[in-house]
């Protein structure tokens, strides 16, 4: 067995990795749509934000999260119950060799970017970016009175030059 690097563990999704975890994703998407699945938990609109196959496509972890990002627990959990039958549907929609296994996680970067909106939203953030704006402006004309004299002087030498 060969040995892995460390720069192959620091590497990306290949290119096919890339291409198929999009193949899947609007595969997914057309089935949940649908509403194929008849379950009381799925009753709610369910967005596919990304799937990431395994490195040889035999499994995939698929990331959804449901319409107003409430109730996701249930909903990941209806879908993984369902996961050999959408499966199934999904085998005759796609053209890989094997269709992968699928896991579903909850995708929880819409409330990690929200909390961290909330954060730069803060008084004290706020109150930090108000102290770096005023310290900045004298800086800033400073620099705005230097740029004006180097384009005094570069006006100064092109008209020397065209003499």
């Amino acid at each position: 067995m060969p040995r892995r690097h460390h720069s192959d563990d620091l590497k990306g999704p290949s290119q096919r990795q890339l291409r198929v975890g999009e193949m899947l994703r609007h595969a997914l998407s057309e089935i949940l749509t649908r509403g194929e699945i008849n379950d009381p938990d799925l009753d709610v609109p369910v967005t596919v934000t990304q799937v990431k196959p395994s490195g040889d496509m035999r499994h995939a972890l698929v990331y959804v999260e449901p319409l107003g990002g409430k109730n996701a627990k249930p909903v990941v959990e209806a879908l993984n119950r369902h996961r050999g039958f959408i499966r199934g549907l999904m085998g005759r929609m796609i053209t890989l060799k094997f269709t992968p296994e699928l896991r579903f996680a909850e995708d929880t970067s819409f409330a990690e970017a929200e909390r961290i909106e909330g954060i730069l939203k803060s008084a004290r953030v706020r109150r930090d970016l108000d102290a770096q704006s005023t310290s900045g402006e004298s800086d800033g004309g400073e620099s705005d009175d230097a740029k004006s004299d180097d384009a005094k002087s570069n006006d100064a030498k092109s008209n020397d030059d065209g003499s």
